[in-house]
């Protein structure tokens, strides 16, 4: 099974920028698996964020961050990302990178993602 390791957090200050990375190992091909980033504050529900298909072709975002994020993904490196622009309070959270195999439909719920890293943390002050 593939492992997801997130990288790239911090404090930013509002308005500020950040790049977060996941690297994925072992589980075959990179390009097999329906990329996604999660997020997940203080007493609140895990929610989607972002998601790209296998090739990178499709993009789609969460309505609270639309415009302001962009993922991304390079098959060759095993890796995707995460830019975060115009970064406000509100996007203070545990961000969690997801995955899971095969193709399809968009994925926008945690329970259709099958492979998760450990979470790294995004502080924005205000």
């Amino acid at each position: 099974q593939v492992q997801l390791v997130e990288s790239g957090g911090g404090l930013v200050q509002a308005g500020g920028s950040l790049r977060l990375s996941c690297a994925a190992s072992g589980g075959g091909t990179f390009s097999t698996y329906t990329m996604g980033w999660f997020r997940q504050a203080p007493g609140k529900e895990r929610e989607f964020v972002a998601g790209i298909s296998r090739s990178g072709g499709d993009t789609y975002y969460a309505d609270s961050v639309k415009g302001r994020f962009t993922i991304s993904r390079d098959n060759a490196k095993n890796t995707a990302n995460l830019q975060m622009n115009s970064l406000k309070p509100e996007d203070t959270a545990v961000y969690y990178c997801a995955a899971v195999l095969g193709y399809g439909s968009r994925r926008y719920r945690v329970y259709e993602y099958d492979y998760w890293g450990q979470g790294t943390q995004v502080t924005v002050s205000s």
